[in-house]
């Protein structure tokens, strides 16, 4: 394991000169202190985690030193923001320190945001707050815990910096980790703006070191579409399967690399409705939780816009064609295996579809009724179950059919099929009421929930001895939380 000053840089991205980023030294914080670190962030550094505890960390990670070998730089994109398209956008408060390689020969950029003004901040101070540092941190790492492509988050820095959103708070810089923070907007950036050789050169540089293996294709450039294509199909149909919603699926907030990126208003679903919005100012519910399949695609469309000068258009079409097939398959997969099926039969989308519905009826918790669903044998947990539902009768019938279908799957013991199921089905997911008792505690100096509640987060499928408390339905007015892109 290394120490903080033998970390290696390779800053690649940065090489791309002016044209791509700015250079911008970050803005210290006020008393920076530790909130919240990773050990298993920290290891896609091979970083001691107990370097976390220095003072060091929380300076460098706050804003007060920088690695002779870091070159800061705030990169330009522009993007669809609600459908509008917004000409020139970039890192308002968000700054790339670097790209770090490690031992097994991956890169990593750090990228530090909270970290003050660039020439992107349009009007913006630059800052983040405590509340929404800690909500990018614990979302981060719980996606990748349940298995959900996202960017990773190392640490949360706290201070006594105020900054003003609604009311005054307490400035805070999030730390975050990913394989490459270039997103849709970059390549709308060039696209639109009439830049033919930095797109190009874009291109080439998001081909050769995210997508290698598409040089081998005859259409490179269709071939790398094709997979970021794919990529967001099994990645929104992930969200969709476990619950979760992301709130603000601009295209300056989809990565190049289809991984779960940018968060804001995010939430998990409590009780299932296809219905809900999780951030408060989408009026119009464009990207509601059941929006999120419709707009990938719409995304991917104005990905693909901007790669008409490389890509004809028929061959683009032809591409994003693929996204709903690959959706509803990967989606209808992860499905069987929540309900414990492992074989396939015509009607499990039927089957499916009529269980949500009678869900959305009944207000069911949806992470919890799959978890209690393999808790026993199928008999069983319906039984024990029914009760959940308003429509008993419709449950009854929807029970017969899982019965009879779990019955043809004969696969196994009862034993297997409950360690199969809780294998998939969580526990303990990120609920807006968990991480609002943690930062309600962090802003009055008490860090131990946030930790608590990430190191609970960090094993999700597994049951904890003495965290029942995490694992319970939210009270009521933990599931009418406001949650607004004001950060």
């Amino acid at each position: 394991m290394k120490a903080l000053d033998e970390l290696t840089f390779d800053n690649r991205f940065a090489r791309l000169g002016d044209a791509f980023s700015t250079h911008v030294l970050p803005e210290p914080l006020d008393e920076p202190r530790l909130v919240v670190a990773s050990d298993a962030a920290m290891a896609l550094l091979d970083l001691d985690p107990t370097v976390a505890e220095t003072p060091v960390f929380a300076e460098l990670f706050g804003g007060h030193k920088l690695w002779a070998e870091a070159e800061p730089r705030a990169m330009v994109y522009s993007g669809h923001q609600f459908g509008s398209y917004n000409p020139q956008l970039g890192d308002g408060r968000g700054l790339l320190l670097g790209e770090v390689y490690n031992a097994a020969g991956e890169h990593w950029d750090l990228h530090l945001k909270g970290a003050g003004q660039t020439p992107y901040s349009r009007m913006g101070d630059g800052r983040a707050v405590l509340r929404s540092s800690i909500r990018e941190f614990l979302a981060s790492e719980a996606l990748h815990a349940l298995g959900i492509p996202s960017s990773r988050a190392l640490c949360v820095i706290g201070s006594s910096t105020p900054v003003w959103r609604e009311k005054q708070e307490r400035g805070a810089m999030v730390l975050r980790l990913a394989r490459s923070h270039i997103r849709f907007g970059h390549f709308e950036y060039f696209y639109y703006t009439k830049k033919p050789e930095q797109q190009a050169e874009l291109a080439e540089h998001v081909l050769n070191l995210h997508y290698p293996e598409c040089r081998e294709q005859p259409e490179p450039y269709l071939a790398m579409f094709r997979e970021i294509v794919e990529r967001n199909a099994e990645l929104i149909a992930k969200w969709q399967a476990y619950g979760f919603c992301h709130g603000v699926m601009n295209t300056d907030n989809m990565s190049i690399l289809g991984i779960t990126f940018d968060f804001g208003p995010f939430a998990f679903l409590d009780d299932f409705d296809a219905h809900f919005i999780c951030n408060h100012s989408d009026h119009e519910g464009r990207y509601s939780f059941s929006n999120q399949v419709p707009i990938g695609q719409w995304n991917l469309s104005a990905l693909a816009q901007a790669l008409t000068p490389f890509i004809s258009v028929d061959a683009l079409k032809e591409a994003l064609g693929l996204y709903l097939p690959l959706y509803q398959a990967h989606y209808l997969d992860l499905m069987r295996r929540r309900l414990g099926l492992t074989t396939a039969e015509d009607d499990d989308q039927k089957l499916v579809e009529r269980l949500l519905k009678l869900m959305q009826n009944s207000g069911v918790d949806y992470t919890l009724f799959f978890r209690r669903l393999g808790d026993e044998s199928a008999a069983l947990a319906v039984t024990r179950l029914r009760d959940d539902f308003v429509d008993r009768a419709g449950f009854d019938a929807w029970a017969e059919l899982y019965k009879a279908r779990v019955e043809r799957e004969g696969d196994g013991t009862e034993e297997q099929r409950r360690a199969r199921m809780h294998a998939v089905n969580p526990l303990y997911i990120l609920r807006n009421y968990l991480a609002q008792n943690a930062i309600t505690a962090a802003e009055s100096g008490d860090y131990s929930e946030v930790r608590r509640l990430h190191e609970v987060l960090s094993k999700p499928f597994e049951e904890q001895a003495g965290m029942e408390q995490y694992a319970q339905r939210p009270p009521d007015w933990g599931k009418h939380l406001e949650i607004s892109c004001s950060s």
